[in-house]
C-alpha cells in the first residue's frame, strides 16, 4: 500500500480517523473540567505529554504535507483532503489550546524536542524550497557533492543560529 493509497482509504472511510482527533481535544478537554484549569498535578503532566505528542506528530505532518503539495506539486488547494490534512490540524490547534489553559507548555516533558522537530522540517523545507526555485541543479560547473554541501553547511548554520536565539 502506497501513502496515497492510504489516504484514499482514510478519506473514504473517516471513521477510525474522526474518533482519533475527536478523543484527543475531549480528552484535553475533560482533565481541564476535572482540574478546574489549574492542570493536573505531579504525573499528570506525563499525561499532556501524551496527549502532546499523539496529536503533534500528526499534526505537524499533515502541515508538512500541505506545504509539499502546495509548493512543490503545485497541487490546487480545492483538491485538499479534509481527513489527512485539515483534520489533524484543527485536532493539534484545540488540543495544544486546551492543554495550554492548564499547564505551561515548559513543564511538559520533550515539548522542546518537538518545537526543535517543527524548526528543523521549517528550515528543510525552505531549503528545498530555494532549491527548487534557483535550479541551482542545472549549474553543471558546480560538482553535485559541492551542492550537498552548501545545503548541510546551511543547514548546521540555520540550527547554530537557532541554538542561539532559543538560550
Amino acid at each position: 500500500m502506497t501513502l496515497g493509497e492510504f489516504f484514499e482509504h482514510c478519506g473514504q472511510n473517516p471513521a477510525l480517523l474522526l474518533g482519533f482527533f475527536a478523543l484527543l481535544p475531549l480528552t484535553a478537554l475533560l482533565t481541564l473540567l476535572i482540574s478546574k484549569g489549574k492542570g493536573l498535578g505531579g504525573s499528570g503532566v506525563y499525561l499532556y505529554s501524551v496527549l502532546i505528542y499523539l496529536v503533534a506528530i500528526p499534526g505537524i505532518f499533515a502541515v508538512t504535507l500541505s506545504v509539499y503539495f502546495f509548493l512543490f506539486e503545485r497541487r490546487s488547494i480545492l483538491d485538499t483532503n479534509i481527513y489527512t490534512q485539515i483534520l489533524p490540524v484543527v485536532s493539534m490547534l484545540a488540543t495544544f489550546i486546551l492543554i495550554r489553559k492548564q499547564i505551561d507548555f515548559d513543564r511538559v516533558p520533550g515539548f522542546d524536542k518537538l518545537s526543535g522537530m517543527i524548526t528543523i522540517l521549517t528550515v528543510l523545507m525552505m531549503l528545498m524550497w530555494i532549491l527548487d526555485k534557483t535550479h541551482i541543479l542545472s549549474i553543471t560547473i558546480i560538482p553535485f557533492y559541492f551542492v550537498i554541501l552548501m545545503l548541510v553547511v546551511g543547514f548546521l548554520v540555520v540550527r547554530m543560529a537557532y541554538r542561539q536565539i532559543t538560550r
